[in-house]
């Protein structure tokens, strides 16, 4: 890198509307017990009537410029990671864009899943450091609770929805973004996925019926997946970076499920507390997990200066992605 790009400031935004495992109990044959045993979640934020994914977005990108001590109208680049965009056309991005009045700012959305935001946040950095841009806005939004099928236990617990934001900008000192690794493997695509919707196989009334509009889910593949993926990246991260368990300042994972989390960090042996959580509270909320996490962590003083971050997540795609930071 010819030169180091930071995070300025960061932001978040969940829905006000809580759905429990016991609202859950009340709409498909559940319990709180079984959620919480296979998913470590409790509760999950769900958009309220005509609140959408740019809604969401707008709202975290808001809070992040405000964090970073910029107007939205200084943002060179907006990047939107999401597969829960408001519609086809135009893009989550470029709705975002004009609801924060950033008039100056590119704009377009990233597809990659749950690893949405980091894969943004390289673009962000990438953009920076070749002089293109000085200062982009990075957005991970899910509205999941759109293309989730309440009808299937198994994979109606999991999901919630919100947003996370970052403002990047080029570094002054030895802060700053040290390394990021992208990854894919698109033979996996049949691990998770929704049918209809693309070019493939448009909707229909036919898809409608079959309920083919919301994700569907190969949960015992995907856990092998996730837990394989996120010691590796983790280990290469630490690596790439020449750091030590011991260096690490605290770990963000994709809030994926904490029996997945509970096993990669076993095998690390990082310890527990070096792990920013909270799926408990919001489930699994795709792009937007890491960067709700870390907006969290930071506003609550867990995450400070010179603290070694490593971001890291894995989904659909199959897709996954770390990130290096020197806060």
């Amino acid at each position: 890198m010819s030169h180091r790009v930071r995070i300025a400031g960061t932001g978040s935004y969940v829905p006000e509307r809580v759905l429990t495992n016991a609202d859950l109990e009340r709409i498909v044959e559940t319990t709180d017990e079984w959620i919480r045993t296979r998913t470590g979640i409790g509760e999950r934020r769900i958009a309220a009537e005509g609140e959408a994914t740019s809604d969401m977005a707008a709202a975290a990108g808001r809070r992040a410029c405000e964090a970073a001590g910029i107007s939205p109208e200084d943002l060179d680049l907006i990047i939107v990671g999401t597969f829960t965009a408001d519609r086809p056309l135009p893009s989550c991005a470029c709705e975002t864009q004009a609801k924060l009045g950033a008039v100056q700012a590119a704009a377009f959305d990233l597809a990659a899943a749950c690893s949405g935001f980091i894969y943004g946040l390289a673009c962000g950095v990438g953009f920076i450091t070749s002089g293109q841009m000085e200062r982009v806005l990075v957005i991970g939004a899910e509205k999941l609770s759109s293309v989730t099928d309440y009808e299937d236990r198994a994979t109606c617990v999991l999901f919630g929805d919100g947003a996370g934001a970052a403002v990047l900008v080029p570094s002054d000192d030895d802060s700053g973004v040290l390394w990021t690794q992208l990854g894919a493997d698109g033979t996996g695509a049949d691990l998770m996925y929704i049918s209809a919707g693309g070019s493939r196989s448009p909707i229909t009334h036919e898809a409608i019926d079959a309920r083919d509009q919301f994700v569907k889910m190969r949960g015992n593949e995907t856990f092998k997946f996730a837990v394989s993926a996120m010691k590796r990246c983790v280990e290469e991260a630490m690596a790439a970076a020449d750091l030590s368990i011991e260096d690490v300042g605290m770990i963000v994972p994709h809030q994926v499920n904490t029996r997945i989390i509970d096993a990669a960090i076993r095998r690390l042996g990082v310890p527990v507390e070096s792990i920013a959580l909270n799926i408990e509270q919001y489930g699994n909320t795709s792009a937007a997990s890491a960067p709700i996490a870390l907006d969290e962590y930071v506003r609550a003083g867990r995450i400070v200066k010179g603290d070694n971050v490593i971001l890291v997540a894995f989904g659909g795609g199959l897709t996954w992605a770390t990130a290096v930071l020197r806060w």
